[in-house]
């Protein structure tokens, strides 16, 4: 069957989720009618920034911040990249002492990759077979040279929830001992619309965020900065952002952006609900009818809407191929494309060795997602494991 004969059965949301109707709505005026610039002073323009500000007040209500602790950027990418650059920057007469995890987006990684080439020193710490960091390590790894903290709040790839709450804590007894500030950075861009992101509640100095993960337009983020918590722009230009971020506003970006978070906030209860009942059906029946599944990730503490496992035997591109010509959109748990094969870091960094991790999936859920393709779903996929495994048998003999 192709999938131009059906409906897809979109199992990405992860990767990015379709734009609600209601958000594309308030959206358009700014677009086609109130085009202004925002830093300008006529009407047209005031216009404009009214409906930042009414913007930023909806992202501060989601985080229960402040309205002038919000930044809008350009999504996560920019977001993690100004939070982790930005205070090491702003600290680099403190100290030079980074402390992240093995399994953070490549947006943190590479940033901090990037701070080593400057001479900071950074600790990638591990995380066990569930991709949980541990605590005692976080806590024996700080020093009174440390910067920094970033630790991702929900995984990209495998879902598991990290104690986000506990770390801080953590972190502030050990600044305290060292008469410090150590301000701690949380990527939460696949929390919002499942997970509590009140900033008071978790303890963070540093939030990153961004629309399209959670039924928003593509192409436009925030960043919370605790007031007080030490920042070097990493935009320079017209010093818009309360010159936190230079560069003309993105006016429609930063209404659907607003608008996205409430209704995300909103429903959070109905989503989480919706989407654990279709994950918890999809894994236990992907463990029960496909023999050699692994589930990776924690089973417990995990996001609602995401599946990752691995299938013995069997490639990632493969299936996804075969999922694709079936009607069923998903990704592969390795970070790879058509032109590398590298396996997933965070499969890589839970254990699994560089076959299990090319064997990977991950199918991640939304809100309009039902039973009926989920059972869809998985008749399908163990109909192509099992093809998949005896073709890989048969080209084994010859």
């Amino acid at each position: 069957m192709n999938m131009t004969d059906m409906n897809p059965i979109y199992l990405d949301h992860a990767a990015t989720t379709p734009m609600e109707s209601q958000v594309f709505e308030l959206m358009k005026p700014h677009f086609l009618e109130n085009y202004a610039n925002p830093s300008s002073i006529y009407t047209l323009a005031q216009q404009a920034r009214e409906a930042v500000d009414i913007a930023r007040d909806q992202v501060s209500s989601a985080l229960n911040c402040k309205p002038a602790e919000i930044v809008f950027t350009s999504g996560g990418t920019e977001s993690d990249n100004a939070a982790i650059k930005g205070t090491a920057f702003a600290l680099k007469n403190v100290g030079n002492h980074v402390i992240t995890t093995s399994i953070e987006h490549h947006a943190v990684l590479h940033s901090c990759q990037q701070l080593e080439q400057m001479g900071y020193k950074v600790t990638y710490l591990p995380v066990d077979e569930f991709g949980r960091v541990s605590l005692a390590d976080i806590e024996k790894t700080l020093t009174s040279k440390t910067v920094l903290v970033s630790i991702i709040m929900v995984n990209n790839e495998i879902g598991t929830i990290q104690q986000i709450s506990d770390i801080s804590k953590i972190i502030k007894r050990k600044a305290s001992l060292y008469n410090t500030t150590i301000p701690f950075h949380t990527d939460a861009v696949q929390a919002v619309g499942y997970l509590d992101i009140n900033v008071q509640t978790l303890g963070v100095d540093l939030l990153s965020l961004s629309a399209h993960k959670f039924y928003g337009p593509k192409g436009v983020g925030a960043l919370y900065i605790k007031r007080g918590t030490p920042f070097e722009p990493q935009q320079a230009g017209g010093g818009q952002e309360r010159e936190r971020r230079s560069g003309t506003l993105n006016v429609p970006g930063i209404v659907g952006l607003g608008s996205a978070i409430e209704l995300a906030e909103k429903r959070r209860e109905q989503a989480v609900l919706h989407c654990s009942n279709l994950r918890d059906k999809l894994i236990k029946g992907l463990l029960k009818n496909v023999s050699g599944t692994k589930l990776n990730g924690h089973s417990v503490d995990r996001v609602a809407n995401n599946v990752n496992v691995s299938f013995e035997g069997v490639d990632g591109e493969p299936i996804l191929l075969g999922l694709d010509f079936a009607g069923i959109l998903g990704s592969s748990g390795s970070a790879c494309s058509s032109a590398s094969l590298e396996p997933s870091h965070v499969l890589l960094a839970i254990g699994l060795n560089a076959q299990e991790a090319r064997g990977s999936l991950r199918l991640t859920l939304g809100i309009n997602n039902t039973e009926d393709e989920v059972h869809k779903t998985l008749d399908i996929l163990a109909d192509l494991v099992k093809k998949l495994r005896e073709m890989s048998s048969t080209a084994g003999v010859h």
